[in-house]
């Protein structure tokens, strides 16, 4: 067994880097007055895990059943490293408590669409246009 587990130690892992993206046109750079960058950063497979035990709910039955919208918002926040959906000034501008409620708060739908494709790409997942691309071939 050549390198033995050495490659698999943390320092020796290759870091995924932080994404910067320009969600919406609506937030604009004081300085530059082009879009404002957010910058997005990957989770672990035991925090993914974390967000989607988060986002199980009970139904009128008492079935627990997955909420994907709750799940995408958790993960959305929890992958958003600015702005800062944490701060409290932030999250008061927008008359809501929480990283999750702040983003649901701050985006259209259909910007807060794009913005999750972005984060589950940043994450290692397929958008859906790879998906098509592979299924044709």
């Amino acid at each position: 067994m050549a390198g033995g587990l050495s490659a698999f130690l943390w320092q020796n892992a290759k870091k995924i880097e932080n994404v910067k993206y320009a969600v919406s046109p609506r937030f604009t750079d004081e300085e530059t007055g082009q879009a404002a960058m957010w910058e997005i950063r990957a989770v672990t497979a035991a925090k993914n895990a974390e967000i989607r035990r988060e986002s199980i709910t009970q139904t009128r039955g008492g079935a627990p059943a997955f909420d994907a919208e709750t799940y995408l918002m958790r993960l959305c926040a929890e992958c958003t490293v600015y702005p800062n959906l944490n701060d409290a000034a932030l999250q008061e501008s927008y008359r809501v408590m929480g990283a999750p409620a702040l983003i649901g708060a701050m985006l259209t739908p259909a910007e807060f669409e794009a913005y999750c494709e972005r984060v589950m790409e940043v994450n290692g997942f397929k958008t859906d246009a790879e998906m098509v691309d592979e299924a044709k071939n």
